[in-house]
């Protein structure tokens, strides 16, 4: 009998759980569809942030703005955490570029990160120069001591391409299908498609661009002019160009500017055939160096269980962006999902077992740097993988960084073990059209840095919608590339999926822990 009122006390703790998870993922699908913030958090890290280059102005103004509304919305520990060095702030502050001979067009352009204005303080005019040289003898022999204080560009072969496929996309049943029987991936994926032909050209490419960089540097031209590498129709493709170390400032004194590919490619037909091109133009920048160290935003929902209080489910996405636009889908839409997420927990004032701690990154443009160093400075140090006490402690980090596209499922990163779990909890959101799970790894941003010293970490996937095409580091990156919707969706599944990991018995299962290995990457 005794038994019997065991299995029975047993059968209906069970069902009393299941019963409240089924009901808190009703509520959090509720306030996450019908009542989402998610758009006005997205506006106000961009629209009103502007660009979040680290260390920027701009990445202050969201950060500070970050911190406050988490402190609003009724998180603890709100703090702008410093993770270590970073180097130097920059903004543009004045752009103008324009052809005015053989007759007057305004150009798309935008300054490289990091690089110089043009001398003096009005608008400059100078004839264009066209360098062709395909190594640095030709470079050093032809053009040495003719370049200073001139604009110049050098030679590019590329043509552009008529855009026969639609930029944006949503994942297809096959490919999700594809997804979902995938084998773990053990093969280098860096340059494993290119020939050997391909890898010696882009060698040689790349050793060229360093020996032009150093040629400018010696030359002092007025402004050099690059092209936007990919896309067309107005769509700039724009990062760095110079150093954030605050002793090589003055490396690059001289203007260096993106156009966009239908406007070089024009200068440079022009000048080619004989043409005389006149530009005019006035670009102003400006380099932040009185404090050089980087930043994270961090807050917490407090654990309420008296054992398990102290453990941690991590969420977050990275606050910095690039200068050509307001950084909205890469990434603020995964910061304001993940904001979005903790603000529906706490609305419908759900009390998770452990703390649920957000995390908004910076440096991650130039290499993850703002989560690499936060997981270095309280969990372990992967060049040797001698683990702090707090590591332990983490159950699972989740990242959101591939635009504004719906949730479609989730990488496993290899974690095999947890592929079940997040299976069921994915089951009230098939409707949602989000039913993926998949071996696969995904790399490219924040969640790395935790897989790294073998904490959890997964990143989940996404539509690419625009992304590739046209708004990832480029100046149509803006919140009108935003879908609400989608954003909505993926708020809504990503706050479940937090809760249910705060609420488990046990914490997200782990692989095999990381060898030590050198540079922690």
């Amino acid at each position: 009998m005794r038994k019997h009122l065991l299995l029975l006390f047993i059968c209906s703790i069970s069902f009393s759980l299941l019963f409240a998870q089924d009901d808190a993922t009703s509520k959090i699908r509720k306030e996450g569809l019908e009542n989402s913030k998610v758009m006005d958090i997205a506006f106000h890290l961009t629209d009103v942030s502007g660009p979040r280059l680290t260390n920027s102005p701009g990445f202050f103004r969201a950060a500070s703005w970050a911190k406050n509304e988490l402190t609003k919305m009724g998180l603890v520990n709100a703090a702008i955490e410093p993770w270590g060095d970073f180097g130097t702030g920059w903004e543009q502050t004045r752009c103008y570029v324009a052809m005015t001979a053989p007759y007057y067009t305004p150009m798309i352009a935008i300054p490289r990160a990091w690089t110089g204005g043009t001398p003096g303080n009005n608008i400059i005019s100078r004839n264009v120069i066209l360098i062709k040289a395909k190594d640095s003898a030709e470079l050093y022999q032809n053009y040495s001591g003719k370049i200073k204080d001139q604009i110049v560009m050098t030679y590019s072969s590329d043509v552009l391409k008529p855009s026969f496929e639609a930029d944006a996309n949503r994942h297809t049943a096959e490919e999700l299908e594809k997804m979902a029987n995938s084998k773990p991936d053990k093969e280098p994926r860096q340059r494993r498609n290119m020939t050997p032909e391909q890898l010696a050209a882009f060698q040689q490419q790349r050793a060229l661009a360093r020996q032009m960089g150093d040629f400018y540097k010696k030359e002092k031209p007025a402004m050099v002019l690059s092209m936007s590498g990919r896309g067309n129709d107005g769509t700039l493709f724009v990062q760095n160009g110079g150093s954030v170390d605050k002793d090589k400032i003055t490396d690059n004194n001289y203007a260096w500017v993106m156009l966009s590919s239908d406007d070089y490619l024009r200068v440079q037909r022009l000048v080619d055939a004989g043409e005389k091109v006149q530009m005019e133009t006035d670009v102003k920048t400006k380099f932040y160096d009185k404090d050089i160290k980087g930043y994270n935003v961090v807050a917490e929902i407090p654990g309420t269980d008296p054992v398990l209080k102290d453990e941690i489910v991590m969420l977050g996405g990275h606050l910095d962006s690039w200068q050509g636009a307001t950084g909205a889908t890469d990434n603020a839409a995964g910061c304001a999902v993940m904001m979005e997420a903790v603000r529906i927990l706490k609305t419908i004032g759900l009390q998770p077992k452990r703390t649920i701690r957000i995390a908004l990154w910076s440096g991650e443009e130039q290499g993850l740097h703002g989560s690499r160093n936060y997981v270095k400075n309280h969990f372990a140090d992967p060049a040797t993988m001698e683990l702090k006490p707090e590591h332990k402690m983490v159950s699972a980090y989740y990242n959101l960084d591939n635009g504004t596209g719906k949730l479609r499922g989730i990488y496993l990163q290899g974690n095999e073990a947890a592929g079940a779990i997040f299976s069921k909890w994915l089951e009230p959101f098939y409707d949602l059209d989000a039913k993926t799970v998949t071996i696969d790894n995904t790399g490219g941003t924040d969640h790395l840095a935790f897989d790294a010293i073998g904490i959890p970490g997964f990143q989940f996937i996404q539509d690419e919608i625009e992304y590739n095409t046209r708004t990832h580091h480029t100046n149509m990156d803006t919140y009108d590339h935003l879908i609400p919707e989608d954003l909505k969706q993926a708020s809504a599944i990503i706050a479940s999926f937090v809760y249910n990991t705060a609420q488990m018995a046990e914490k997200i299962p782990r692989k095999e822990l990381p060898k030590a290995r050198t540079g922690g990457r």
